[in-house]
């Protein structure tokens, strides 16, 4: 295979961060506040969060992965579910989404991913339902809604809760409705390489004020929901006043030490500020990626989605190698790499050293055991240029020719 004649003079990563003036601002202001735990930013980001995503509200925490565990374990003390309660998981996604339902004792159950959107597919759903059935957690991967509807309607059908991973989806709808407000809570991480990137960082929503409780008591070591940050013993006075001090250093239940900082929700409220127009250029820029990269689509699946239900926010531009190709997806990839363009795979699972005790057949998932050996991605993201699209494109067309 001929070696790559050109390489960009900087890395095409899968992700960026670019530091706007009021990001930098605010971040100063909660410096100069003294205030580096929760306060004024981390309420509004979280009250805008909610809002942008139509529901009433959110919980800032320090990842998706903790918004996911707090989600869990709201819902499985809310709905007394037992140890060895199962829910249904996608059979592609991060390994955060199923190691949560573990760390809380439970057991993930997989389920087939549609071959087009790699989403959950809802058809594989009710054939994978037992007696010990609590929820569904699917998963907008890449930034594509899932086909929500009937995963909603088997809920219904089973009484099953819905958690939703929107970690990779936000700001975007489906048939009308916006990600994140389909589930019983929902959850979005921040993450380096995310839509709206803080560092580190993650909120849980839900439109349920009792649950919205409880997620903030676990997020702050399960402290009695009087008194969960330090304005809580403000500005009352009276019997109220006593109540929370005495209340104050009570726990309730069992929780965590997931709580971010000012600094993390004030970069928040800048990127949140700007969400729109970060989406439009990922859309914008995916839609040229998918049209340079039409030439080769005899051996590329490109990304797939009918925008007249689904709007796709483009995390990340996925592309799965077609059954036939005369070349391996280890090839391409190490072109691509060697050329300074980034890839990641598409998010393996069910094939991951650390769940080889579960014995997981991988015949039984083919979508699945398809993406893991012939998926990756690379980026799309509001840090490329024109530019940067065309050289990738011309990287793809080299390593196709050298392949002739």
């Amino acid at each position: 295979m001929a070696a790559v004649q050109k390489t960009s003079p900087t890395q095409l990563g899968v992700g960026t961060f670019s530091l706007t003036k009021n990001a930098e601002e605010y971040v100063l202001q909660a410096l100069r506040s003294s205030r580096l735990s929760y306060g004024p930013f981390s309420r509004k980001f979280e009250r805008e969060f909610a809002k942008r995503h139509e529901c009433g509200y959110a919980v800032l925490v320090n990842s998706g992965t903790s918004a996911l565990s707090v989600a869990i374990a709201c819902l499985k003390e809310v709905g007394k579910w037992k140890d060895g309660d199962e829910v249904l998981v996608p059979s592609l996604t991060f390994v955060a989404t199923s190691n949560v339902v573990l760390e809380h004792n439970l057991v993930p159950v997989f389920v087939d991913c549609d071959p087009k959107t790699y989403n959950i597919d809802p058809t594989k759903i009710e054939v994978k339902i037992t007696e010990r059935t609590r929820a569904i957690m699917p998963v907008h991967l890449f930034g594509l809604v899932a086909d929500m509807d009937p995963v909603l309607a088997i809920a219904k059908k089973h009484d099953l809760r819905i958690v939703e991973d929107s970690c990779e989806t936000m700001g975007v709808r489906y048939r009308g409705r916006m990600t994140g407000s389909f589930g019983d809570i929902s959850c979005f991480s921040t993450y380096v390489a995310h839509l709206i990137v803080t560092g580190v960082g993650g909120l849980a929503v839900t439109k349920d004020p009792k649950y919205a409780e409880i997620l903030r008591s676990l997020a702050n070591h399960g402290r009695d929901s009087i008194y969960t940050n330090i304005d809580d013993d403000k500005d009352i006075d009276g019997s109220q006043f006593q109540e929370v001090i005495r209340r104050r250093f009570r726990f309730v239940r069992r929780g965590y030490s997931f709580r971010a900082t000012e600094m993390e929700a004030a970069l928040g409220v800048a990127q949140l500020e700007d969400l729109d127009a970060i989406l439009a250029v990922r859309q914008k820029n995916a839609a040229m990626l998918m049209e340079l990269l039409v030439p080769f689509q005899e051996w590329l699946q490109l990304p797939s989605f009918d925008p007249k239900i689904q709007e796709h926010a483009f995390m990340m531009f996925p592309i799965v190698i077609r059954q036939g190709a005369p070349f391996t997806k280890d090839e391409l990839v190490l072109f691509l790499e060697k050329a300074n363009v980034e890839t990641r795979d598409m998010l393996p699972l069910i094939n991951q050293p650390v769940y080889a005790s579960m014995q997981i057949d991988p015949a039984a998932y083919p979508v699945a055991t398809w993406v893991n050996t012939h998926g990756f991605y690379v980026g799309c993201h509001q840090g490329l240029s024109e530019e940067n699209l065309r050289y990738m494109r011309d990287v793809f067309a080299e390593f196709f020719a050298s392949i002739q």
